[in-house]
């Protein structure tokens, strides 16, 4: 059976940590962003955690990560 290919988009945008969470940036960072607070700023560029619910698409997807 041949080997499944991981989708790229999704390995670009996503990191699995070692204890199987997944992370990935804050949406919203590119522009208008001076009409924003500062603490709205700095939140922005923290990672956050996917929901339980489009974990296992995700794995799906990245198969060797």
């Amino acid at each position: 059976m041949p080997k499944i290919k991981t989708h790229k988009a999704t390995a670009k945008r996503f990191k699995i940590t070692r204890n199987n969470k997944i992370l990935h940036r804050k949406a919203g960072q590119d522009h208008f962003n001076a009409r924003e607070s500062g603490n709205t700023t700095r939140n922005k560029r923290r990672d956050i955690i996917i929901s339980s619910t489009v974990v296992k698409t995700i794995k799906q997807l990245m198969p060797y990560n």
